[in-house]
């Protein structure tokens, strides 16, 4: 006879009544504790996946850090303060050690290893990144998510069951041990570079899925797919970012966006946690920041440059979002005060 899974001589058997309650109840009782083993077991699984990838990506510097495999990047210590504020693409990125901050407007995101963040949109955001508590520097990896993929990908999965619109383009979930998994075949690809054409696509299309399957699902659904409210808002951030320069009237976006005005503004505000006009201004404010730290440009012809009409508002802006005047911050960033001319 087999008990709990395992061969029993009938010699050995207890025949009465009592005795098959006490081998239910141990059979319970062994199912419950291998159970937990099993669970328990899962832990050291993610550990070892969290420290393979630590030492994949050890090499990365402290910007982004190309690794070869087609918009899979890492970066890792103390990133360059203006790197940190941009207009961010649509990711998803992998903190591997340390944590790191994401502002959107007016609302902040912290997250930490074996957490991940997604981006589904273009969003202007100010990043700020930690060591680990015992002093590892900040190590991260991160896929840009190309909209060919994502499409074609949804294109093949079962369409869910009705549609729930949903409406902030950026948030924080815990990884999961199939999440990693394929994270940790994506990076090994780096030392197998003659695989990369062939395998790299399919795993970048099993951490999408992925993805999908988890908390952020929705929001990645809701990008891909044609007709949904997030889409439409990503149709006018692509016009805004193009011509960012350029006065925008919100009632041609909502128009380009088919949406009436007051739809549009509401959407807008719920993906991006920012208005039309506030998005096109942080777009422009990060462009002249990057003009003067990285190109030198003086303040004036930076706020003329990304469509300011009067340099004392674009100082009062700047001030308001980056806490100084801009000359005053563009050379605390590079060290030296006297770098940028008014």
């Amino acid at each position: 006879m087999f008990l709990c899974g395992s061969y029993v001589p009938p010699q050995y058997l207890p025949w009465s009544p009592g005795s098959y309650l006490f081998l239910l109840e141990t059979c319970l009782f062994l199912l419950f504790a291998c159970t937990a083993a099993g669970s328990a077991g899962s832990m050291p699984s993610m550990n070892n996946q969290l420290n393979e990838l630590r030492s994949l990506a050890a090499k990365a510097e402290n910007r982004r850090t190309e690794t070869g495999i087609p918009r899979v990047a890492m970066v890792q210590g103390k990133i360059p303060e203006h790197m940190l504020a941009a207009v961010y693409d649509p990711m998803i990125n992998v903190i591997l050690q340390g944590s790191k901050s994401m502002t959107v407007g007016d609302r902040t995101l912290r997250y930490d290893p074996a957490t991940y963040f997604v981006m589904s949109i273009d969003l202007p955001a100010v990043g700020s990144v930690h060591p680990s508590v015992s002093g590892e520097p900040y190590l991260a990896v991160s896929l840009t998510l190309d909209p060919t993929v994502l499409s074609t990908l949804f294109a093949d999965l079962p369409k869910p069951v009705g549609r729930v619109e949903h409406n902030l383009g950026f948030s924080v979930a815990p990884v999961t041990t199939d999440l990693m998994d394929a994270w940790v075949r994506m990076l090994r690809l780096m030392g197998d570079p003659d695989a990369i054409a062939a395998l790299a696509p399919v795993y970048e299309r099993e951490i999408i899925f992925r993805v999908l399957q988890g908390p952020h699902g929705w929001m990645l659904r809701e990008i891909a797919a044609p007709d949904t409210a997030m889409a439409r808002v990503n149709m006018a951030i692509q016009w805004i970012r193009r011509d960012f320069a350029e006065p925008i009237g919100v009632e041609r976006l909502a128009e380009r966006a088919s949406m009436s005005v007051s739809a549009f503004h509401r959407h807008f505000k719920a993906v991006t946690n920012l208005s039309p006009l506030q998005y096109q201004k942080r777009v422009r404010l990060l462009q002249a920041r990057t003009l003067m730290v990285a190109n030198a440009k003086s303040v004036m012809a930076a706020a003329f440059e990304v469509g300011y009409e009067s340099a004392t508002q674009f100082s009062r802006d700047y001030a308001r979002v980056f806490g100084l005047p801009p000359a005053q911050d563009a050379g605390r960033i590079l060290g030296d005060t006297r770098a940028i001319r008014p």
